[in-house]
């Protein structure tokens, strides 16, 4: 038997506890590794009888799931190597989403890009109400989409103008708005342990399970309203009308990953999830051939390189220039 490296388990009980742990790197990331060693432990557990339900958690402190493996995607030679790297995605988490067995997500640090997409197919999420806790789709910043069904799952849990602003923009949010939105289920105290996290997702993995934690809440009236409005097929064509005049006003239309967002997002509004998954994926695949997306990734290893600072304190002191985008480094 192959030992595991990125993801193990162990019973509790009826609980399975599944922890994911990168040994290779200071956060953890859906590399092509996790991917293969989380599918295998599912599987077990799904065809353990004496597991009823299962809690999701990290052993890394501060990082629950930084987003997808770049590397796997540069990797690609191809779109279709891409697409299908999209379409691999969106199975295993339609698993996850179809699980017989509810899955808990107990979120403490960054929840972003693929982590979030991740989160989003368990059947419950909890969220530490620590500042290292953030949740986000930040692959517009790479000049790619969501791209393992968060375009499709996302405007369902937070609504069109939430989904669009958080996909859109790439911006964390916080756990406590997190919560107000519909993200996460429930809140667990800042100055808690890890192991406190653990013990109240067994718990509440073990509440599903007996039927005393609902899985889904009784809507509010203002919720129903916009529900009721949302429905007008006027409304959202106006919401994408909206949406797609402030981006090309932002972008002269010179960045194709927002656009192509819209085109996925509306793909599964309006003609349904087979229609919409697919749209995404191929999306996904013709986003991280373009020049533009080639260049942001390029863009986002440089700033890591430089967070290392390999070189040490500078000899004389430096000032920050704005020039459009990116900030200039200009020595004094």
């Amino acid at each position: 038997m192959m030992v595991r490296t990125h993801v193990s388990y162990e019973v509790k009980g009826d609980v399975a506890v599944i922890r994911i742990n990168d040994p290779n790197s200071k956060v953890n990331t859906l590399s092509v590794q996790m991917q293969k060693e989380m599918s295998e432990v599912m599987e077990e557990v799904w065809a353990n009888k004496d597991v009823e339900s299962a809690v999701l958690i990290s052993s890394k402190p501060g990082c629950f799931i930084a987003g997808a493996d770049i590397n796997m995607i540069q990797a690609c030679t191809n779109i279709e190597e891409v697409t299908l790297l999209s379409q691999e995605g969106q199975k295993m988490f339609e698993k996850i989403e179809k699980s017989p067995k509810p899955i808990v997500a107990a979120i403490n640090g960054s929840c972003l890009g693929g982590g979030l997409e991740f989160a989003i197919a368990c059947q419950y999420r909890i969220a530490t109400k620590s500042k290292k806790t953030v949740l986000g789709t930040p692959e517009v910043m790479l000049g790619l989409l969501p791209g393992a069904g968060g375009t499709q799952r996302l405007p369902k849990m937070v609504g069109l103008p939430s989904a669009f602003d958080m996909m859109l923009t790439g911006r964390n949010i916080r756990a406590d708005k997190a919560k107000k939105m519909g993200l996460v289920h429930q809140l667990s105290p800042e100055e808690r342990t890890v192991e406190y996290l653990e013990e109240v997702a067994i718990e509440c993995a073990r509440g599903i399970v007996a039927k005393k934690i609902p899985l889904t809440k009784d809507k509010g009236m203002m919720q129903k309203v916009q529900d009721y409005i949302m429905s007008y097929p006027m409304v959202r064509n106006q919401i994408y009308k909206t949406v797609h005049s402030k981006v090309m006003k932002q972008s002269k239309g010179l960045y194709p990953a927002p656009l192509k967002i819209i085109d996925s997002v509306k793909a599964g509004v309006e003609q349904g999830p087979i229609v919409g998954y697919l749209a995404e994926s191929q999306n996904f695949g013709q986003l991280a051939r373009t020049t533009e997306s080639q260049a942001l990734i390029g863009l986002y290893h440089g700033q890591v390189i430089c967070k290392k600072n390999r070189f040490g304190t500078p000899q004389r002191p430096v000032k920050y220039v704005k020039a459009g985008f990116p900030r200039v480094l200009e020595e004094k």
